[in-house]
């Protein structure tokens, strides 16, 4: 005759394994739904996706359905997003990304162009303009505002010649 502390224990095991099944259907369904905004413009809103890949603080990621939740600060660098037929990439400067249980992923950046828009002469310009300023900064809040600059700059300049 079961105990009711064995009975205890094997109603929490069906219910975990029951709520698991379920998230995980739930998620398969209905594929990833992205949410992609700035200040001043929504990008995406609630729109099915593939697959989107950030640059994070804590590294690289691809994003899919039922990846697990999360939230990750972006740093400067490409968000891609991949949808059935189309791959767009955008440079962000950074912000967060939130990966919730229902595979909604919601992006929140503070800047974000598409990388096309970039011209690889002008950020190689940049980008030795602003490396010239921070050898020759005189006080330490030069120095970290040059050393900020170049760090976008490096990061944009990779991005367009990844495009």
């Amino acid at each position: 005759m079961p105990t009711s502390k064995s009975r205890w224990r094997d109603n929490q095991t069906q219910f975990r394994t029951t709520r698991l099944r379920s998230y995980a259907t739930e998620a398969a369904s209905s594929g990833l739904r992205l949410t992609f905004a700035v200040p001043h413009q929504t990008l995406f809103k609630d729109v099915s996706v593939t697959q989107v890949n950030i640059a994070a603080v804590s590294g690289d990621m691809g994003i899919l359905a039922s990846h697990v939740p999360s939230i990750e600060q972006l740093r400067p660098g490409v968000v891609e997003v991949i949808e059935a037929t189309t791959t767009k990439k955008f440079f962000v400067s950074g912000g967060f990304a939130t990966m919730n249980p229902d595979s909604t992923l919601n992006i929140n950046a503070v800047e974000a162009f598409p990388v096309e828009e970039f011209s690889a002469e002008t950020v190689r310009h940049n980008l030795a303009e602003a490396q010239r300023l921070s050898n020759s900064a005189a006080t330490e809040e030069e120095k970290l505002a040059a050393k900020i600059e170049v760090e976008v700059l490096e990061s944009l300049q990779a991005a367009i010649l990844a495009k």
